[in-house]
């Protein structure tokens, strides 16, 4: 008997931060209605615990209770940047790249007469239309793409998207999970189908010892309730230094217009902050073709 194919649990983390956050974080800035219908009964205790300020007794679900709750401190300040450089620069076409729980798609009014892609392993991809299916709206095209075997842009001609029309392409929360090369190769590849007018929304990591030290203690508390830690399953392979991720944009043709930290968009909007640090290097850049 096969078994339904489940979303990464990274994913998984990001929507139950968001669904933790939303209305409570940065209230009349931030909201995300369709978190939780995507997460399934299990995923949803851990975040209402969280929603509640309960937190549990049990060691194991402690840690649940804290990691979610940390994420939705991360996940306020992203979104928030994110969505606010979309509506900035209003694209026929949206694609948002390694999707997993996104709901942008059925949340966001200013995505209305926007074709919007949604690109991501078809594993992935199968297990978010199941979740979706209640989903008010109109769903997105769903574009399954095997990163190690399918070409990006082949794909995405054959399921619509237009090179010859100006597209904001959405990267959030994928890059430390990518190569060097990997991150390099699938920016020349967004940059051969980008029209004159074009964004790009990029989300990545600079480097820092203490997130790599805070990565290992996570795992080994994960360890500790006899459970495998997302972090060992899908661990981080590239950072980058804010030059270092402009200069590659620009050698495609991009022009940097913003890139900020997390901690100072939380700061700007009078977020409180108790983790400076992971906010600090999770930042966010803007890009534009010209």
């Amino acid at each position: 008997m096969s078994r339904t194919p489940r979303a990464s649990r990274t994913a998984v983390l990001v929507c139950q931060g968001r669904a933790a956050a939303d209305g409570l974080v940065a209230p009349g800035r931030f909201a995300d209605p369709t978190a939780l219908p995507l997460l399934r009964p299990d995923e949803r205790e851990t975040v209402q615990w969280v929603r509640a300020g309960a937190p549990p007794q049990a060691w194991q679900q402690r840690l649940d209770y804290e990691t979610v709750r940390a994420t939705a401190e991360l996940m306020a300040p992203r979104t928030i940047a994110i969505d606010d450089a979309i509506r900035a620069h209003r694209s026929p076409q949206l694609v948002v790249l390694g999707a997993g729980l996104d709901g942008r798609a059925w949340r966001m009014p200013e995505l209305a007469g926007v074709t919007v892609f949604e690109v991501d392993q078809p594993a992935t991809q199968q297990d978010k239309r199941e979740r979706a299916a209640g989903l008010p709206g109109p769903p997105p095209t769903f574009v399954p793409v095997d990163f190690g075997r399918d070409r990006l842009a082949g794909t995405l001609a054959a399921h619509g998207h237009r090179a010859d029309v100006a597209t904001t392409w959405l990267w959030e929360g994928v890059v430390p999970y990518l190569t060097t090369a990997e991150v390099a190769a699938t920016v020349a590849e967004l940059a051969a189908c980008s029209a004159p007018g074009s964004r790009l929304v990029v989300n990545y990591q600079s480097p820092a010892v203490s997130a790599v030290l805070g990565r290992v203690v996570a795992r080994l508390l994960t360890a500790s309730t006899g459970r495998s830690s997302v972090w060992a399953n899908e661990p981080w392979r590239s950072t980058w230094t804010p030059a270092a991720m402009s200069a590659l944009l620009t050698r495609h043709g991009y022009r940097v217009t913003r890139e900020e930290s997390l901690l100072d968009t939380a700061r700007t909007l009078a977020l409180p902050v108790s983790r400076a640090r992971s906010l600090r290097h999770s930042r966010v850049l803007v890009a534009d073709r010209v």
